[in-house]
């Protein structure tokens, strides 16, 4: 229960099923990562290292979203709707429509941050804890 965190598998991998507590932690890295970033590196600069900073981010978080969602029992293709939202309204929400990405978003959070994933077997594997015994 107490085992340790492949945090290369969490980041670069879409398959498996993620725990809570990762996940929490992994989207706060992230987020820090995203607003670092983006008050640090500014003007041109910015456009050289963009085309290869958000890409990572961006795929990072599509993995992590994957691997939660699937803890839900959910398809990971449901992080590319949370990841438009999230584009919507960052850094904030300015337009009318940017209601829609706020709700999704705040569905996103209460899902997968406040609900417990799955118990048992479901067609994304084993529950993380008997996934990592089965590996000790």
């Amino acid at each position: 229960m107490n085992a340790k965190i492949d945090w290369s598998e969490l980041f670069f991998s879409s398959t498996g099923r993620g725990r809570q507590m990762p996940f929490v932690i992994a989207g706060v890295i992230l987020l820090i990562s995203l607003a670092f970033y983006e008050s640090v590196v500014t003007g041109g600069l910015k456009l050289l290292t963009g085309w290869v900073v958000y890409p990572v981010l961006f795929f990072c978080t599509a993995c992590v979203l994957s691997k939660r969602l699937h803890d839900r029992g959910r398809s990971g293709w449901w992080s590319a709707v949370i990841l438009v939202a999230f584009v919507m309204v960052w850094p904030q929400p300015e337009g009318f429509f940017d209601f829609i990405g706020v709700a999704v978003l705040v569905w996103a959070f209460v899902d997968l941050t406040l609900m417990p994933g799955e118990r048992g077997l479901n067609r994304y594997g084993p529950p993380m804890r008997i996934a990592e015994e089965a590996t000790v």
